[in-house]
């Protein structure tokens, strides 16, 4: 399994709000690793490094390798907490992951064809996402970068739903799991001619 992206990490032995705001001071973003049946580990990351990670969309939702003490380890991006006025990384937080263990996932939604639909080539409708993301479970080695929403067919008034997505293999939606289908985009109308203008301007 090979991944584009490592995350080099070192473990951390001061914790706490006070060793955090010394580590970011150092260039340095306070960590954790954690899940696989194995003890959590606070870890610290550099905070250069991680800022070009962040930067790549695909970052957010593929396989990474985390090298720490000498170990490689398969992990996932699981939350990131920035800094509210910067948007600088303030704490990262990172899942071991299982080969064989279904993980959950916010993946996000690419689309496409929007501009070429016939709703709004032809008709002056405007297209609206309702989400970006969607949620998934799958096998690691069937995680997406992107679920693709294809909207090229849509006329006004038309909209997507999840149930209307093509998946790749191995990958569930869990709003419909939950037997939930809400809407992903829709072609909304153009804005109707306002009356008393048009009769003005006869």
């Amino acid at each position: 399994m090979t991944n584009p992206f490592v995350v080099v990490a070192e473990a951390r032995a001061d914790q706490g709000k006070g060793a955090s705001r010394r580590l970011r001071r150092k260039g340095v973003v306070p960590g954790i690793v954690y899940g696989a049946n194995e003890p959590a580990t606070a870890i610290s990351v550099s905070a250069n490094e991680l800022g070009k990670s962040l930067r790549v969309n695909a970052f957010y939702s593929k396989l990474l390798t985390l090298t720490l003490g000498g170990r490689e380890q398969i992990v996932v991006l699981k939350d990131l907490h920035r800094h509210p006025v910067t948007g600088n990384a303030q704490h990262v937080d990172f899942l071991r992951i299982e080969a064989n263990k279904p993980l959950r996932m916010h993946i996000p939604l690419r689309f496409k064809g929007g501009e070429a639909s016939p709703g709004v080539k032809n008709g002056g409708g405007t297209i609206e996402h309702h989400l970006n993301q969607v949620e998934i479970e799958c096998l690691p080695k069937n995680l997406p970068e992107f679920i693709e929403v294809d909207l090229s067919a849509l006329n006004v008034s038309e909209s997507v739903h999840l149930s209307a997505l093509t998946l790749p293999e191995g990958v569930e939606l869990i709003e419909l799991k939950h037997e939930n289908d809400p809407m992903v985009a829709v072609v909304n109308a153009p804005p109707a001619a306002d009356e008393d203008e048009t009769e003005e301007a006869k």
